[in-house]
């Protein structure tokens, strides 16, 4: 009886060839961290606090006042918050503050997710 074997590195391309395909047909999508921000600001900064999160794709959940400070809560995607302590810093004077809190993982938009995915394809081709 003839026994066939096949060579490693055929059952190795062969796999990653399956898996390519599988992947695409899955229609994967990336998607990043969002986290609850509270933001606590004095009044008069309010306004301003409030345009810079509206750059940074913010959705605000919520505002309040409490002692004199204007407090917003809002989920912010991590990446767009990456030099937030010294932008509110800036904004407020240095007497603003914030907190911090995981909240759940979420798409990232099409345009956005198109230009990570074509660096990622421009740095694999450059190695």
């Amino acid at each position: 009886m003839y026994k066939r074997q096949s060579k490693d590195i055929a059952v190795q391309i062969a796999g990653r060839e399956v898996f390519k395909l599988a992947f695409k047909a899955a229609g994967p999508v990336l998607l990043e961290p969002i986290y609850t921000y509270t933001i606590s600001v004095p009044e008069e900064y309010m306004g301003d606090v409030l345009s810079d999160l509206n750059t940074r794709r913010a959705q605000v959940l919520g505002m309040d006042q409490a002692n004199g400070r204007s407090i917003v809560t809002a989920l912010v995607p991590l990446a767009e918050m990456q030099r937030y302590v010294s932008d509110l810093r800036s904004i407020t004077q240095g007497r603003g503050l914030f907190s911090m809190e995981f909240a759940s993982y979420q798409n990232v938009p099409g345009h956005l997710a198109d230009q990570i995915v074509a660096a990622a394809q421009r740095e694999a081709e450059e190695k």
